[in-house]
């Protein structure tokens, strides 16, 4: 075979050869670890080196032909190794946190913040403030904070508002574990006449008691019926320990543990308007809620 057919074949063979590498070498920067034997850059080396050789000494002229193979087994065996090299070293991370800058979300992560896959900072409990900020860590789900992370407490009492049963409280009142000075008359919780049975108006306005109180668990709380002073004392009793506990059973029934709750009946007793007027009356006839002490 002539030379100069030799070296078209094993010019052929090498630009094969040397672009599978460079395909596999390519391929390997996000696949480095599983890397075949035949695509690493010391095989594609000597296979690049064989073939240059080969085409060095098939180009080259009868007097010249140990020179000639071996500046081409040089070239080839440095082609073969720099296209199958892996370059995933070479991927740029600016901020060092793990991730490559063609894919982070949030360049410019301080230094040894934990993030996630998209490079952004971990928010563990979803408030929108990271963690590495994050001065009260674990907020429940939904509920408002402030710059730092922190549930908001509107009237500054201690308690933050979605555990506030008295919101508005004047700046500097001691107020207890619900957030009330003294003990909440719960407004607008009325019952069917003669009744214990909760109206569809004031099963509204316990539903924002019961989700306070759950989201305030471990604290203990005291449910106090009255009624007004028509009726015999006996039968009031009765009817407001009734009362009371139809309050506790449909806090109970929305996620406030039962444990939690006792209720008391005082009837007619301390009144907190007069018993001589119908609106009077209708003031007297209530529940009031507050911490068991």
């Amino acid at each position: 075979m002539k030379k100069s057919t030799t070296g078209l074949l094993l010019g052929s063979a090498l630009a094969v050869g040397l672009s599978g590498c460079a395909t596999s070498g390519s391929q390997s920067m996000s696949h480095s670890d599983d890397q075949a034997w035949y695509n690493s850059p010391f095989v594609c080396g000597l296979a690049g080196g064989l073939i240059g050789g080969g085409i060095g000494y098939a180009s080259s002229s009868d007097s010249d032909e140990d020179t000639g193979a071996a500046l081409g087994g040089v070239g080839g065996a440095t082609a073969g190794a720099m296209l199958c090299a892996d370059y995933s070293d070479k991927v740029v991370d600016s901020d060092g946190d793990g991730v490559p800058d063609d894919r982070d979300q949030c360049p410019n992560t301080p230094a040894g913040v934990a993030v996630d896959a998209q490079g952004c900072p971990l928010d563990s409990d979803g408030d929108g403030i990271p963690d590495y900020k994050d001065q009260c860590p674990g907020t429940p789900a939904g509920v408002e904070v402030n710059a730092q992370g922190c549930p908001l407490d509107s009237d500054g009492d201690g308690v933050p508002n979605y555990q506030d049963q008295c919101p508005d409280t004047p700046a500097g009142a001691d107020v207890n574990a619900l957030g009330c000075v003294a003990d909440l008359v719960l407004e607008n919780v009325h019952f069917e006449f003669d009744s214990a049975k909760l109206t569809s108006g004031a099963e509204d306005v316990l539903m924002d008691v019961a989700e306070k109180l759950e989201a305030n668990e471990g604290v203990d709380v005291r449910l106090e019926g009255y009624t007004d002073s028509i009726g015999s004392a006996a039968y009031n009793k009765e009817l407001s320990q009734r009362r009371a506990d139809s309050v506790r059973d449909f806090l109970v029934a929305h996620g406030v543990e039962r444990s939690n709750i006792t209720t008391y009946g005082y009837g007619e007793q301390n009144p907190i308007a007069t018993n001589e007027t119908p609106e009077g009356r209708a003031m007297n006839r209530r529940v009031e809620l507050g911490e068991q002490e």
